[in-house]
This record gives structure tokens, C-alpha cells and sequence, in this order.
């Protein structure tokens, strides 16, 4: 049960593995270097956003981006993938500060990060396997259509939210000059993230578009909000800190539906991202260590003064696209991000947020699955719906609800399909039994009207069963048996079954005397497990 844990903490020659197949050379080590600068520098007005939209000071955004950050860059599941403070963690922190402050939510994050722990360990994270690809799709453009929204209240006038109590939401919008200066910075950016890698891949483009935009705001003096405006990110080094709070069955009552809910959002973020970018670049991460992962850096990240996180999409695509791939990567976005909190605060913060969104932008466009636009016209109607709802919950409430209410919604699609698809083939035999040829999948959905085709009162003195096209899935259809049985007993007629599995003769009770064994009966088993990893089926009863 601890090999999980222990796998993913041990240690690891890392410049041997730093990638899979890939030899780390100089130009893989600059590339990995400058990926990781330019996920740091776009991870500041992130962390930063999300703290104020906790309620919590800057610097506990920014303490958890670089502590969640590193540890998962280290050990994680998938290589190049970049956690951090996000939005879908903080909005349900906000509760929480306000009636009993932060260092509640400091012990929240540690017992959130234990409940990831034992996730991983009991791999948990296996079932993000049952998530169906339309609801990834709409997990990805609801996710780009967050992040674009999110990019909006960088065009506010900057210190009109925070007085208002509610972050860089809610204050006055740009207008007139300023917002023509805001908009030609963002589209600049914006353009030379598109065509600079036309013309080299020296350096990552979202790096470039940032350093040459800031470069014309600093040296031309132009008066647009910075990355200062927001608020100061200077600080010094975290610090190891016991979460305040009375040591009480009282307190664990608070923290424990928070510590819930937010070690579920964090583990279904994670791992849809981790799937995201294994799609990308072709390669598989292991989702168990994945959650020991970002249960691990939760858990540090509380007692050191951090609000906790999860993996960014955003940031990821950017680390990504700028050709990270491997661990070092994740490391130097983080030590970057602590070495502007400790020593280059000054010099970050003159950075123009324009730059800052023109790059997410460009994550936007990047992230957001334009083919699904087109597919949403061949596929099912089922999966077509599925999409838009995915992606409309993801912006209405949040990404765990979503991935939630769309696997729901494709399970009862699923079930009420395969509910319509049983059916049966009837012929009677020289000496006069009528047979019963069932095909389709017989399960709770379909049990009604495995039922129904049936007609015990008519039907011959001998009747047959035959179950060689079909499959008992679950005890809702052992019950149909046995009721079907019981009828026809009651209608004082003689019933065969044929075909059932070793599984169901143990199961039936009234209608195991009535199974026929014969040589080629099925050796499935009731409410299988199957396993992916050694391809074995386990029964489940």
C-alpha cells in the first residue's frame, strides 16, 4: 500500500531523468530554463489574483505557487506539468477566511494534503479513467473560456477593486487613452508570441513578447498598470509555522468539509491536466504518484504560510508551448518565483500586465479545442450536450462540479442506451420448448425490459433461456432472473438458463437449479473490476 508513496519519494538521479529519452544537453538545459522563467513570470499576477480572491494576503498566493510548485515539479506524475495557487481552489476558501481566518485555512490545507496522500496511495486516481472525452472537451474550453474571463480585471483601473474588498474584481474599467495603450501592448505580445517562432526557437515566444513589452514600457515611460499596481510582492523566505488553531474536535468539524472539497478539486484539476499534457506530448504520468504529489506540497505548504493549489492549465500549456518537458522546467518556474519575492520584487513589478495577459491569451487560443466546434455536428446528440454543459458549468461554478455533472450526465446517457439495446431471438425446438435468445447487455437499466419480453402465461410447458449473446452485469439483473424464474414456476412450467456464468450459478439462489452447464458457459464475473494494469478482471461481490 506505501509503494505509491514511497516510489514518489525516492530518490532519483533527475539529471539522468529529467526527461524520457532526452538527453539533457545545453540547449535542452536552456530551453528547460527559460520554459520555466517564463511560466514564473506569468505565475505572479496569478498567485497574486487568487490570494486577494481568498482574502488572504499576496505573499500566501505567492509562498504556495513556489512551494506546491517545486515539490511537484520534483516528484509529480508528469513531468513539465506546473502547480500552483489557483482559482478554483480559492473561491472556496473564501468562506472559510472570513468567518475564521487564515490560520484556519492553513490547517485546512495540511488535512487537505493528508486526504491527497491517502488518495494517492490507495490509487485513486485511477477513475479519472472514467472521465469520457467529452467531458474533457468541455473541461478544456470551459477552462480557456476561465482563464480568458479571468485576464478582464487586469483591465480595471488599478487600486478601485482592493478598496472595494473584493480583490481585481468589481473596480472601474479602463476607457478612453489608456485602454487603446492596454489593448496595441496586449496585441503586440500577442503577435510576436505568434511569429517569433516562425523565425527562431532560441528563446520560448511567450518569454520573448513579455521581456520585449515591458522593454518598451520601462524605456518609453508609458503610464499602464503593472504587476506593482496589484499589489507588492516582496518578501522574504517562507517560514516553517504551526497552523493557530485549538488542537479540538471542534476545529477538525470546520476543517474537514473544506479539506474535502478541496482535495477533490485538486486532485480532478490535476489529473485532467495531467492527461491534457500527456496527450500532448504523447506520453503517459502516473496519476497515483501524481496525488501523493500534490498531496505532499499541500501539506508542506500549510505549515509554511501558503493557501495550497492544484496544477494550472494555463501555466502548463505556456511551460509546454515555450518547450518544457521536464522536471527542470517545474524547478526553475519555481526557484524563479521565490527569487522574485526575495531579491527582484523591484524589477518584476515594473513589468506591464499587458504582457502578462497577451501571453494568456495566447494560452487561450492555444488551450480552447476549436475542432470540438465542428465535431459537436457529427457526434452523438448525447455527447454534443455533454460538451456545452461541461464547459458551461466549469464557468458558472467550478471545474470539480462540471467533470462531476458531465460523467453523470454520459453515464445515464450511456445506460439508457444500452437499456433499449436488449432484445430477444425466439424459435421452438422439434420437441415443441420455446427458446429465448437474449442478446444485449442485461444490467439495471435494462431489467424492465428484460422483463417484458417474456410471456410465462402463454408461452409452452418447457422454455429455454439463452444468455450466449448477452451479459449479466449486476445483482438488478440476478433479481430479473429470479423473479422470471418465479413466475414461471408459479405458472407451473419447466425453465432452463444457458449460457450463465460460473459467477451467477453461485449467485442465483431460487433459479440456480435451473441453469444448464455445458462446456462453453461464459467466465465473466458480476460487477467486474477490471484492471488496467494487469488485465485481470476481479469480481466484485
Amino acid at each position: 500500500m506505501t509503494r505509491t508513496i514511497m516510489a514518489a519519494l525516492a530518490p532519483k538521479n533527475y539529471l539522468a531523468q529529467f526527461s524520457s529519452g532526452e538527453t539533457m544537453n545545453s540547449a535542452r538545459l536552456r530551453t528547460e530554463i527559460l520554459s520555466g522563467l517564463t511560466v514564473a513570470l506569468a505565475l505572479v499576477p496569478e498567485a497574486v489574483a487568487f490570494a486577494f480572491v481568498a482574502g488572504v494576503h499576496p505573499l500566501v498566493g505567492l509562498y504556495a505557487a513556489f512551494i506546491v510548485g517545486l515539490i511537484t515539479a520534483l516528484i509529480g506524475g508528469r513531468p513539465g506539468m506546473i502547480s500552483g495557487a489557483t482559482g478554483a481552489l480559492a473561491v472556496v476558501m473564501v468562506s472559510l477566511v472570513a468567518e475564521h481566518g487564515v490560520e484556519y485555512l492553513f490547517a485546512t490545507v495540511v488535512l487537505m494534503g493528508t486526504i491527497q496522500i491517502a488518495a494517492g496511495i490507495f490509487r485513486l486516481g485511477k477513475f479519472i479513467r472514467l472521465v469520457p472525452h467529452p467531458v474533457m472537451l468541455g473541461f478544456v474550453n470551459g477552462l480557456a473560456i476561465v482563464i480568458f474571463l479571468a485576464q478582464m480585471t487586469q483591465f480595471q483601473v488599478p487600486g478601485t477593486a482592493e478598496a472595494s474588498g473584493h480583490g481585481m474584481a468589481g473596480g472601474e474599467w479602463l476607457s478612453g487613452l489608456p485602454l487603446i495603450i492596454m489593448l496595441a501592448l496586449v496585441a503586440l505580445t500577442m503577435a510576436i508570441v505568434w511569429g517569433l517562432p516562425k523565425l527562431t526557437n532560441a528563446i520560448p515566444a511567450p518569454l520573448a513578447g513579455i521581456a520585449i513589452t515591458a522593454a518598451i514600457v520601462i524605456v518609453f515611460g508609458i503610464d499602464v498598470p503593472r504587476v506593482g499596481d496589484m499589489a507588492s510582492i516582496e518578501g522574504g523566505l517562507p517560514m516553517f509555522h504551526i497552523p493557530s488553531v485549538p488542537l479540538t474536535w471542534e476545529t477538525f468539524q470546520i476543517i474537514l468539509p473544506y479539506s474535502l472539497i478541496l482535495a477533490a478539486i485538486g486532485l480532478i484539476e490535476s489529473l485532467l491536466t495531467l492527461n491534457l499534457v500527456g496527450e500532448i506530448v504523447h506520453e503517459r504520468g502516473g496519476a497515483s504518484q501524481e496525488c501523493v504529489a500534490q498531496g505532499l506540497a499541500n501539506t508542506v505548504t500549510g505549515f509554511f504560510g501558503g493557501m495550497g493549489g492544484c496544477a494550472m492549465i494555463g501555466q502548463s500549456m505556456i511551460n509546454v508551448k515555450s518547450g518544457g518537458r521536464t522536471r527542470l522546467s517545474g524547478i526553475s518556474a519555481a526557484l524563479f518565483l521565490l527569487a522574485f519575492i526575495v531579491v527582484a520584487a523591484p524589477l518584476i513589478e515594473q513589468i506591464p500586465l499587458a504582457a502578462l495577459v497577451g501571453v494568456m491569451f495566447m494560452v487561450v487560443i492555444g488551450t480552447f479545442a476549436w475542432k470540438s466546434l465542428t465535431i459537436m455536428r457529427k457526434v452523438p446528440l448525447t455527447d454534443a450536450v455533454v460538451i456545452v454543459l461541461v464547459t458551461v458549468v466549469t464557468v458558472m461554478t467550478d471545474l470539480a462540479t462540471a467533470v462531476v455533472v458531465g460523467v453523470i450526465v454520459s453515464a445515464l446517457a450511456y445506460a439508457w442506451e444500452s437499456a433499449s439495446h436488449i432484445h430477444a431471438k425466439t424459435y421452438k425446438t422439434p420437441e415443441g420448448a420455446k427458446v429465448y435468445q437474449i442478446q444485449g447487455p442485461l444490467f439495471f437499466g435494462s431489467a424492465h425490459g428484460f422483463t417484458e419480453l417474456f410471456d410465462p402465461a402463454n408461452d409452452p410447458q418447457r422454455v429455454v433461456i439463452d444468455f450466449a449473446e448477452s451479459k449479466v452485469a449486476d445483482q438488478s439483473a440476478l433479481t430479473a432472473i429470479e423473479a422470471l424464474a418465479g413466475k414461471y414456476e408459479q405458472a407451473g412450467k419447466k425453465l432452463e438458463l444457458r449460457h450463465l456464468s460460473h459467477d451467477c450459478h453461485k449467485l442465483l439462489s431460487k433459479a440456480g437449479q435451473l441453469i444448464v452447464d455445458a462446456d462453453d458457459d461464459p467466465d465473466y464475473a458480476i460487477a467486474a473490476n477490471y484492471s488496467v494494469r494487469t488485465g485481470v478482471l476481479h469480481a466484485g461481490h
